[in-house]
């Protein structure tokens, strides 16, 4: 009630109720979020006993284990050969024609879909589809060329 009056008491009494309504819709669904948030934290920690907090020298990061398959549990070797295969995708992408780069680059790496592609390049979706598989095709044939398969 006090969001409404202070920020809605010049509307018409029409509004009001809806106004409330939304009010109170929005501030129960962010309370949720928050509680969400909060549990999930809660969660994650509870599995920390609690004798080895009292320890002196006491590491969470030690206790906590990434999970596997994520960048953090990734080994020095691996972040290093993601690096340059990244940088060797980023070279092949810069020597495609600049249609189909424009192209692959809203599609996949901006997460575009075909249309907003599309109206950006000026072009039919049909357009944007071609260029895109073109692009497709010929980086993962230059990329197998230099033995990397994805």
């Amino acid at each position: 009630m006090i969001k409404l009056a202070e920020k809605y008491g010049d509307k018409p009494m029409a509004e009001l109720p809806l106004l409330f309504q939304r009010i109170l819709q929005n501030t129960i669904h962010d309370y949720f979020r928050r509680e969400k948030v909060r549990n999930t934290w809660v969660s994650l920690f509870s599995g920390l006993n609690a004798d080895d907090e009292d320890r002196e020298g006491f590491d969470l990061l030690e206790v906590y284990e990434s999970e596997e398959g994520s960048q953090a549990a990734e080994s020095s070797a691996d972040k290093v050969e993601r690096g340059q295969v990244l940088a060797l995708i980023e070279a092949e992408i810069q020597k495609l024609p600049g249609r189909q780069r424009e192209a692959f680059l809203m599609r996949y790496w901006q997460d575009m879909d075909v249309a907003e592609t599309a109206a950006a390049m000026g072009c039919s979706e049909g357009s944007v589809k071609t260029h895109c598989s073109r692009a497709t095709h010929a980086l993962a044939q230059a990329l197998r060329a230099k033995g990397i398969t994805l």
